[in-house]
């Protein structure tokens, strides 16, 4: 009996011992024991961007062509429609942010040698809680990318829409569309598309009709007013 009694009070002090043991580790310590546990951080839009290189693969893009990179925005513009006889690419992934774009540029704009690039970000980032200096910064580096690989394809920049379910954000916008619009006329063959003033009714608000039920992205209306702002432009490049 008392051996078994010692036994037991042998197992509860080494158990004791070794939780305060692990209890005075270095932070750092631990912090690598549960990274190292950890599974790997999950790339959020590898999925989207995997896709579009699959269907390269499969139908290898013209070079030449027009590439429209962006948000929802972008990936909901039927650009077939909009422009039937553009050569275009739609390489929009919906909820992307202006560090997305810098991100895979080197994946889904460079490679495609486009004649000109469409970018629509931004409008997310200010949502998240960016300011609009982290939205140009962001911009910089994405510029820095098409430069660097395709220094005289023209880029148009379309600036922040405004919508009735981020109106509060709207001075935030303006004041990104202003940098935007400077670093455009700075780099000389980047456009700015201020599409701010055809957006809005005589009382100054979002005009309602042209959006759809989430108050957030464009319906057909809407996209033809974008149509016709961008028309001109795709001539340029």
């Amino acid at each position: 009996m008392w051996r078994t009694r010692f036994t037991l009070l042998a197992v509860a002090f080494l158990l004791t011992l070794a939780a305060n043991v692990a209890a005075q580790q270095p932070a750092g310590l631990k912090e690598a024991a549960a990274k190292a546990k950890a599974p790997p951080a999950v790339d959020r839009w590898e999925s989207a961007i995997a896709a579009f290189e699959a269907e390269d693969k499969l139908a290898p893009p013209p070079k030449d062509a027009v590439v429209f990179i962006g948000s929802s925005s972008i990936r909901l513009w039927d650009l077939k429609q909009s422009f039937p006889d553009l050569v275009a690419l739609n390489r929009g992934f919906g909820g992307s942010q202006m560090s997305d774009a810098v991100k895979y540029a080197h994946r889904i704009v460079t490679p495609y040698k486009p004649r000109l690039i469409v970018l629509y970000e931004g409008d997310n980032d200010l949502n998240a809680g960016k300011s609009p200096q982290q939205v140009v910064a962001d911009f910089d580096e994405f510029l820095k990318v098409v430069r660097t690989e395709l220094p005289t394809t023209t880029l148009v920049v379309i600036g922040m829409k405004p919508s009735p379910s981020r109106w509060k954000l709207i001075e935030q916008q303006r004041e990104t569309n202003r940098l935007l619009a400077e670093r455009c006329a700075k780099d000389g063959k980047a456009r700015f598309l201020d599409v701010e003033q055809p957006m809005l009714g005589s009382d100054g608000q979002p005009k309602p009709e042209i959006f759809r039920a989430d108050k957030l992205h464009l319906n057909d209306e809407g996209y033809k007013i974008w149509n016709e702002l961008l028309r001109p432009l795709l001539a340029g490049g």
